[in-house]
């Protein structure tokens, strides 16, 4: 976890707060050994007709389309989503994990309907089960 709540990572005095935050994050994620990441968020556009979660992927990494398969397969089954996976190649992160690792946009905040789901425990619960099942797919494959 490169986080507990809602602050960044960047250093105190940085002329780009952005940059020094995913480059921090980026070695915290190196260094821990980890065996995958999962950068987890929520999305918002300007118009509040997309919904679903969509897990997005980097192929940088061999196991990260796998990885990405396995678990928009399994939000797919648990959220009743219609979304499917997506290559990227452009995200600061994907490129500099050296771990298997993801992007999963968990549901819309510009979705009045969505917004309500994701401020509810249940379906809070619900999302962390889903990704929690995904992830043991992906390592008992």
């Amino acid at each position: 976890m490169t986080r507990d709540g809602d602050y960044d990572l960047s250093a105190i005095r940085t002329n780009n707060r952005k940059r020094s935050d995913l480059s921090r994050r980026v070695n915290l994620i190196n260094k821990s050994k980890c065996d995958i990441f999962l950068s987890i968020h929520l999305n918002a556009e300007d118009t509040n007709s997309w919904k679903g979660a969509q897990v997005f992927y980097d192929d940088i990494n061999s196991s990260n389309k796998k990885l990405a398969m396995v678990l928009q397969q399994q939000l797919k089954r648990d959220l009743k989503t219609s979304r499917k996976i997506k290559k990227v190649d452009k995200l600061y992160l994907q490129k500099r994990i050296t771990v298997p690792g993801v992007l999963i946009e968990i549901g819309f905040l510009s979705n009045p309907n969505e917004r309500y789901l994701l401020k509810s425990n249940n379906y809070q619960e619900k999302v962390v089960n889903s990704i929690t099942k995904g992830i043991l797919l992906y390592f008992n494959d």
